[in-house]
């Protein structure tokens, strides 16, 4: 069994109720469940015509799209493994996953069929398919709508079926291998946090959300906007698309709701929605606020989870009172509520950079930390990640307990006397010095309850600990509130480098190297 069995029912269920809207706003292109099941069977039939099979690793380069999807159900009926990178990560990256995979086929759009001109280890790939337009050299998958359905469904199981990549920044890049077990535990898990209902129709930037709106039989927007940077869309066509189409729920990156919070707020329409689930990096209240006002009915919800680990943990915005708040502003990390039913949640000792384990039962009971104190963040689960591909990486993040796999998440946070989980940030950024350990992240949560402060980065550079706040704030009145960090100097600052994938992520290195250049 795998996800395309769920798929399979639910078109077999409502045919003819829209799976995925895309395209241009106003002339959406409407793909039903009957469609979808079947131009992506035909999509296999192509495929499986040129060689790929079960087991095989096709390298993917396709924006969210129906493309998209038919090409990953497609893979996920001829067993085949769908492989997915970041081809801005630069040559280096890019040469590294594919060596790592050992792609036998491209899928790609046309422009991303011209990265084969920058990067060798593209071109080398020996099947080469494009989304839509023919290229030379390529096949187009649009000659799939003259084959017959593939009717065959390979097994699924612990047979893999995705891989993607981690950013490798700090060396090497760990690749994610998920087997069709492991999509449908996080399928059960993401539809229970995200309380998927059919029939709904969500708004959706994140790809793994879309893939569990399909199982469970909703209808997905691709809204008509860039989505390769979130942080810099145009608000208000988006928002105008999801009220003409009837849209009921928003599930996106924290960046891409700032953007339509925004919108609402300087044209005071407010926002349509009445379910609002974001992630993917870190989730302030003072956002979860600001939505609040602009859809005062809607349920608001914050999702913790990581790439091995998706969900953890989640909160309503309902939920966060007062003296939550006041603990945030006085040090207490980020707030990210109860761990969700599918994972077990433990905090251990903080040992970033150290092996541990094996444990018996008895010894990591004895190793767990008790509610408020602060340590790393560990889970297991059916949807937790197992371990990477070739078991490289897996040394420093994975241990057992009585021969269960357990995961270390990297992050640093505690759970307080109710269960509750509570962020520090990563366990690599804590500052060990003459005034005691600090978590960076911990600050950056405090100070953005100030107003005026977009965004900011707490530091050590050249032995001092330094803020770094964007916005305009005067960072003189805004000190005094964070003695408890005993900072050594804040600063005002135009603009903090940002991540590439959500623009919701602080870019430590590209700072670090800012900060060494003056």
């Amino acid at each position: 069994m795998n996800l395309l069995t769920l798929l399979e029912a639910r078109a077999a269920e409502h045919p003819e109720r829209p799976a995925i809207l895309d395209g241009p706003r106003g002339r959406e292109r409407v793909t039903d469940y009957r469609r979808l099941h079947e131009d992506a069977a035909r999509l296999a039939a192509l495929l499986g015509a040129h060689g790929i099979g079960a087991g095989d690793a096709v390298l993917v380069l396709q924006p969210m799209s129906r493309e998209l999807y038919l090409v990953l159900l497609a893979l996920f009926r001829l067993g085949a493994v769908a492989m997915f990178l970041d081809p801005s990560a630069g040559q280096a990256h890019v040469a590294q996953c594919c060596a790592m995979g050992r792609p036998v086929a491209l899928i790609a759009s046309p422009r991303a069929h011209l990265l084969r001109l920058a990067l060798p280890a593209l071109r080398a790939i020996p099947r080469r398919f494009v989304t839509r337009a023919w290229l030379p050299g390529t096949v187009s998958i649009r000659a799939a709508d003259r084959l017959a359905p593939c009717t065959r469904l390979a097994p699924g199981g612990e047979a893999p079926a995705l891989l993607t990549f981690t950013s490798g920044s700090t060396g090497r890049p760990k690749a994610a291998l998920r087997s069709h077990s492991f999509l449908l535990a996080q399928h059960a898990a993401l539809a229970q946090a995200l309380d998927l209902r059919e029939g709904q129709r969500d708004l959706t930037t994140l790809p793994i959300f879309l893939l569990a709106n399909l199982a469970s039989g909703l209808t997905s927007l691709i809204p008509d906007t860039d989505l390769r940077r979130p942080g810099a869309i145009r608000a208000a066509p988006v928002l105008a698309q999801a009220r003409a189409l009837g849209i009921e729920r928003c599930g996106a990156s924290p960046a891409f709701l700032e953007r339509l919070v925004e919108q609402a707020e300087a044209d005071g329409r407010g926002l349509p929605f009445s379910r609002m689930d974001t992630g993917g990096a870190p989730v302030f209240p003072v956002l979860l606020d600001r939505l609040r006002r602009q859809a005062d009915g809607a349920r608001i919800v914050a999702v913790y989870g990581s790439t091995e680990a998706e969900p953890m943990a989640e909160i309503e915005q309902r939920e966060i009172d007062d003296a939550d708040r006041s603990a945030m502003q006085g040090g207490a990390g980020l707030l990210a509520g109860r761990p969700v039913d599918a994972v077990t949640l433990r905090i251990l000792p903080d040992r970033f950079g150290t092996p541990v384990g094996p444990y018996t039962l008895a010894q990591f009971e004895q190793d767990t930390l008790p509610p408020g104190e602060v340590g790393e963040i560990v889970v297991c689960g059916a949807h937790v990640l197992p371990g990477y591909l070739h078991g490289e990486g897996d040394r420093d993040t994975k241990f057992e307990v009585d021969g269960l796999r357990w995961h270390r998440t990297g992050d640093a946070g505690w759970l307080d006397a109710s269960g509750r989980l509570w962020l520090m940030g990563r366990c690599s950024a804590r500052i060990d010095d003459a005034r005691g350990r600090l978590y960076p992240f911990a600050v950056e949560c405090a100070a953005g309850f100030w107003p005026g402060v977009r965004r900011c980065a707490m530091v050590a550079h050249r032995g001092q600990r330094l803020l770094l706040v964007e916005g305009e704030v005067d960072v003189a009145a805004l000190k005094p509130s964070l003695q408890w960090a005993h900072l050594d100097a804040l600063r005002s600052v135009k603009r903090l480098p940002m991540d590439r994938r959500h623009n919701a992520k602080i870019d430590y290195p590209r700072l670090a190297a800012m900060l060494e250049r003056g």
